[in-house]
C-alpha cells in the first residue's frame, strides 16, 4: 500500500452547489489545539465507517510532524486520512486551494458511502468549508508580501494592521494583530482587486446537513495540558525536526517556518535565546493561540454541541453520532 503522501489530494474540479448531495452528513470536530480532536476522530471514523480531513494549515507541510502533532502513520493506517503531507514547506496553499480540496475529499468520501469527518483547529479552514467562503482567486504577489513584512518587522505588527483597518475595518476587526500572515494576505487582496477582503469572503453555506462536535475544557487545565504536549514533543524529537528542516533549505522566512515550536527553536538554534526561553515562548504563544481559537469556535454558538473532554464524554459523543448519522441514513434511503 503506498504511503498516504504520496495519494494526490485532489484531481476534481470544485464542486458546484448543485453537484453537492442534498442532505448527505459531514461531521466537524473542533476545538482548541491539545484537546484530544485526532483521537476522538479515529475512534468514531473506526466505528461509523468514516474518514477524516484535516483543517489543520500545519499539517499539509511535508516533513513538519512532530510540531504540528500529525497523526503518526499508524494512526493513518487505521483510517484514511486526507489533506495532510501534500506540500513542501517552501510551497504557497491559499485558503482557496485548501477550500476546494476539502470539498472534493469530502464528495469522494461521500461517494464511497463514508461519512466524512472535518477535524481540526484552524478556524479560518474550519470555517472556509462550512461556511463556504467565496474566496478571491488572488495568486501571492512576493514583491509586495516582502515589502509588507518587512514593515512589520521595522514598525510592528500594530502599525501593519493599522493600515488594514484604514481600508478594510471589518477585516480588520476579525483578524489579530499578531497574525501578521493574514494581515498580509488581506492587505494583499486589496491591493490585487481595489476591494476589500471582507467584501469578498460572502458565505454561500454548503448544502450538508452539518453536526458540529466541539471539544473544551477548564482554561487551567488546557494550559497544564499544553506544557506537557511541548515537553513530549521536544522527547520526541522537536528540535531535531527543526534542526533538519532548515539543514534541507528551507529558511526560516518561510510561512512555514513561522508555525508554533518551529519559529522558537529557530531562535534558539541560530542562537539567539537559550533552549529554556524557547521553551517557554512556546508554551506562551501556544496558550495565545488558545484564545484566538476560542474567537473562531465561540462556546456560546449555538450550532456546536460542545463536550468537556476533562470527563469521560465519549459515550454521550458516540451516541450523538449514532443519533446524527441514523436520521440521515433514513433521508439517504427514503
Amino acid at each position: 500500500m503506498p504511503a498516504l503522501r504520496d495519494k494526490p489530494p485532489v484531481d476534481q474540479r470544485v464542486p458546484t452547489m448543485a453537484d453537492r448531495p442534498q442532505g448527505k452528513p459531514l461531521i466537524a470536530i473542533l476545538g482548541p489545539t491539545a484537546m484530544g480532536k485526532t483521537a476522538l476522530a479515529i475512534h468514531l471514523a473506526r466505528e461509523f465507517e468514516g474518514e477524516i480531513v484535516s483543517a489543520d494549515s500545519r499539517q499539509i507541510y511535508r516533513g513538519m510532524d512532530i510540531g504540528t502533532a500529525k497523526p503518526s502513520p499508524e494512526e493513518r493506517r487505521l483510517v484514511p486520512h486526507h489533506l495532510i503531507d501534500i506540500v513542501e514547506p517552501d510551497q504557497n496553499f491559499t485558503l482557496a486551494q485548501y477550500q476546494e480540496a476539502a470539498y472534493c475529499a469530502i464528495e469522494d468520501i461521500l461517494a464511497r458511502d463514508k461519512v466524512p469527518f472535518l477535524v481540526g483547529g484552524s478556524g479560518l479552514y474550519v470555517k472556509a468549508v462550512l461556511e463556504g467562503f467565496a474566496i478571491p482567486a488572488v495568486a501571492p504577489r512576493s514583491e509586495l508580501r516582502t515589502q509588507l513584512l518587512a514593515e512589520a518587522e521595522l514598525s510592528g505588527p500594530a502599525r501593519l494592521h493599522a493600515r488594514l483597518a484604514q481600508v478594510d475595518p471589518r477585516a480588520a476587526a476579525k483578524i489579530d494583530m499578531h497574525n501578521v500572515r493574514r494581515v498580509v494576505r488581506a492587505l494583499e487582496v486589496y491591493h490585487a482587486t481595489g476591494r476589500p477582503i471582507s467584501e469578498w469572503q460572502e458565505r454561500r453555506p454548503p448544502s450538508y446537513r452539518l453536526l458540529k462536535i466541539g471539544l473544551t475544557m477548564e482554561r487551567r487545565q488546557l494550559y497544564q495540558r499544553i506544557d506537557e504536549r511541548v515537553e513530549r514533543m521536544l522527547s520526541q524529537g522537536l528540535i531535531d525536526e527543526v534542526r533538519r528542516l532548515f539543514e534541507q533549505g528551507y529558511n526560516w522566512e518561510l510561512p512555514a517556518m513561522s508555525g508554533l515550536g518551529y519559529k522558537q527553536l529557530g531562535a534558539y538554534l541560530r542562537g539567539e535565546v537559550d533552549l529554556s526561553t524557547a521553551v517557554r515562548s512556546i508554551k506562551a504563544e501556544t496558550r495565545r493561540f488558545v484564545r484566538q481559537q476560542y474567537k473562531w469556535f465561540r462556546l456560546d454558538d449555538p450550532s456546536i454541541v460542545w463536550f468537556d473532554v476533562a470527563q469521560d464524554t465519549y459515550p454521550a459523543i458516540r451516541e450523538r453520532v449514532a443519533e446524527f448519522l441514523q436520521r440521515d441514513r433514513v433521508r439517504w434511503e427514503t
